[in-house]
């Protein structure tokens, strides 16, 4: 297949807005490929390379770009080939070799594959539809049901091997937990209380939220293996928890839980802390990890066993300073006095099951609010493409605004449409993409917690922002300050 059409197909997934039309075009693709491009394919049509890591950036891509073929001559087997070459690099003179291996690749390219590729090193593919909707599109090219392809793509965790072998019209039960081989994590959904979260879960126990670093432990005998949320291997990175794995009275085992960065009061330092020493093996913090829950214990699989037997697994192996906290609907509070996030509401008889989030899991957090002054706009891309949509968000500081980050989240087509003529009503000048605008239209941003960030001026940042409303009726002189946002930090 002419890798034109995968970038084709991206375009269209990207105007659809409803899952479904998004999963079928996407099978139309899949169909399309051949055998030896459909591991590649799959991964490039949820949005990254098979190779996962190339070792190039933003640098390598913006730096005297090549002009684009006039015609499509690359096959989806070509360009894995080399975007595998790329990755092989390493050593002395790797990080030219790579950015050459890329030009060339590149030169080969028409306009539309430079972008499609461009967005794929970079990570940048807005189409909405990554790993789970592809996912879905790959039982329908396959015409296998979509548990099968769910439950394989969670035991396997790599998409385009799961695709290569659904496509090829083999059996998805060769697909198990293995030891040393990490699996897709369960997710959570959310609810605006525990309240809520039971009526979604049905009986259910409460345990604390972290925010930590997601982490997967896989021993078998004296070997250990650590993984992150996005199946990375960071063994090295953390030896005091491969230590405390290697002190567990069993043989092999599957736990998965949080690794976090505490006070000496048990409290816990800002997630940057943990995010920082998770990053490198070096560091005067040590991460204590948190389990709360076991897929696998002395040669067997729990993953099918409701969540009742598989925490008795847990209490029986793990010590409880080991533990993530787990009790009734009181752990709410106990869990915000003691500095974390809030809760999860888990249902005592679900199986372990990866895949889009559902109602055996479910988050509670209290929501920060904080009224914002919008600084400047990017235009939109895909299905926003024409409307004013990435929000460049200012707290007042001093005689003047000072900008916290970015957002586009939460945005309705309808807030949109709205917020494009307004804020070109403000338009002062323009940079590129970028649409300055006079700092007078106040919205309502909800956001997770404040971090340190050098990025910005005021040298804080919003954790996932979103936009809940814009505030036309607020002058920007009652804007939030940052000293408000500052508190919040503190808190």
């Amino acid at each position: 297949m002419l890798f034109a059409e995968l970038a084709a197909a991206t375009e269209d997934v990207r105007a659809e807005s409803g899952r479904l039309a998004k999963a079928e075009r996407i099978a139309a693709a899949l169909r399309g490929l051949a055998p030896d491009e459909r591991a590649a394919g799959a991964s490039y049509l949820a949005g990254s390379p098979r190779q996962r890591v190339l070792g190039v950036g933003w640098a390598s891509l913006k730096e005297d770009p090549p002009a684009p073929a006039a015609e499509a001559s690359l096959t989806v087997a070509e360009v894995d080939a080399a975007l595998e070459r790329v990755a092989s690099l390493s050593g002395a003179g790797s990080v030219a070799g790579r950015r050459a291996a890329l030009g060339e690749l590149m030169a080969r390219a028409t306009a539309s594959e430079q972008a499609f590729l461009r967005a794929l090193v970079l990570g940048d593919i807005r189409q909405g539809a990554l790993a789970a909707v592809v996912g879905d599109a790959v039982a329908k090219a396959a015409e296998v049901p979509v548990k099968d392809v769910r439950r394989a793509l969670m035991l396997r965790g790599d998409l385009g091997a799961v695709a290569a072998v659904a496509l090829a019209g083999e059996d998805l039960g060769q697909f198990r937990l293995e030891v040393g081989r990490p699996i897709s994590p369960m997710l959570a959904s959310t609810a605006p209380d525990v309240d809520a979260a039971l009526e979604k879960t049905g009986p259910a126990a409460v345990e604390w939220k972290l925010d930590g670093a997601r982490i997967q432990v896989h021993r078998d005998g004296d070997k250990v293996r650590i993984f992150t949320r996005t199946l990375d291997d960071v063994t090295a990175r953390i030896p005091e928890v491969v230590e405390a794995a290697l002190a567990l009275d069993a043989r092999s085992f599957v736990l998965d839980g949080e690794a976090i960065a505490l006070r000496e009061n048990g409290r816990p330092h800002p997630f940057q802390v943990t995010g920082s020493r998770f990053a490198s093996k070096s560091g005067t913090v040590l991460l204590t990890p948190l389990f709360f829950d076991v897929m696998h214990l002395d040669g067997v699989d729990l993953l099918d066993e409701p969540a009742s037997v598989r925490v008795s697994a847990l209490h029986a192996l793990v010590p409880e300073r080991w533990r993530v906290p787990r009790g009734g609907p009181e752990q709410l509070e106990l869990a915000l006095a003691q500095g974390h996030e809030g809760v999860v509401v888990k249902a005592l008889e679900a199986p372990y099951e990866a895949g889009r989030r559902g109602s055996a899991w479910v988050k509670v957090k209290p929501v920060h609010t904080l009224d914002l002054v919008v600084l400047a706009v990017e235009w939109g891309s895909g299905r926003r493409r024409g409307k004013l949509s990435n929000l460049w968000l200012g707290a007042r500081h001093e005689d003047g605004f000072v900008m916290l980050g970015k957002t586009f989240k939460g945005l309705t087509d309808a807030m949109l449409a709205w917020q494009t003529e307004k804020l070109l009503e403000l338009e002062t000048r323009r940079e590129g993409h970028v649409v300055h605008v006079r700092p007078e239209l106040v919205v309502e941003i909800a956001f997770d917690g404040v971090q340190t960030s050098p990025r910005y001026p005021g040298g804080v940042a919003l954790r996932f922002a979103r936009v809940l409303r814009h505030r036309p009726d607020k002058p920007a002189a009652q804007a939030d300050t940052l000293e408000a946002v500052l508190a919040v930090r503190s808190a």
